[in-house]
């Protein structure tokens, strides 16, 4: 699942008395839940925005996470998905992720054919990745994105862990047949 805070409980419990406190969670899981939510709506103004919502609402709910009810991480990226997918839905935008965020992607090193392979794969395994079933993207961006554990995602999500390892190898196998087979549509 990723490194997790040698105090964390302490800090966690610390945090639901002190909004002072809170900071060294946020510098902790920041960089995870922001990756998580740019993969899954694509564009940077958007993870952002709803990023700062996601640690907005935690710090606001805190005094409600209850340690014997589960990982704290499990709790904070519930809450991530759930502003996720209201976010999609408020905004009843079809598509998961937008393809022309992959523009912004600038790099200095390559040479410029191979700045246009890599934005021309990433083009079809975003196209790729659309075809995949909803809860098989979450899935798939809980584990690579968000750095959580099979198990961590079966307890956020609500299925068994083997039942996460299945779909989670099921969804990759789909995307490398995908890709190999050309059958990406644009």
């Amino acid at each position: 699942m990723g490194p997790i805070l040698q105090d964390e409980p302490d800090l966690v419990e610390g945090a639901k008395s002190n909004p002072e406190a809170f900071g060294a969670i946020y510098t902790h899981y920041f960089p995870r839940v922001y990756n998580y939510v740019r993969f899954r709506v694509g564009g940077p103004d958007a993870a952002d925005d709803l990023t700062a919502r996601i640690f907005e609402i935690i710090l606001d709910k805190i005094e409600l996470y209850n340690a014997s009810r589960g990982v704290f991480a499990s709790w904070l990226f519930a809450i991530a998905h759930n502003v996720v997918t209201d976010f999609y839905r408020s905004s009843a935008k079809q598509s998961w992720v937008a393809l022309d965020a992959i523009g912004d992607v600038a790099c200095t090193e390559p040479g410029p054919e191979e700045t246009a392979v890599v934005g021309e794969f990433r083009e079809e395994l975003l196209t790729a990745l659309a075809r995949l079933e909803e809860r098989e993207r979450n899935i798939i961006a809980l584990k690579f994105k968000a750095g959580l554990t099979n198990r961590h995602i079966a307890e956020l999500i609500g299925l068994s862990e083997s039942n996460v390892g299945v779909i989670l190898y099921r969804a990759i196998r789909q995307l490398r047949s995908i890709l190999k087979s050309g059958g990406v549509s644009r």
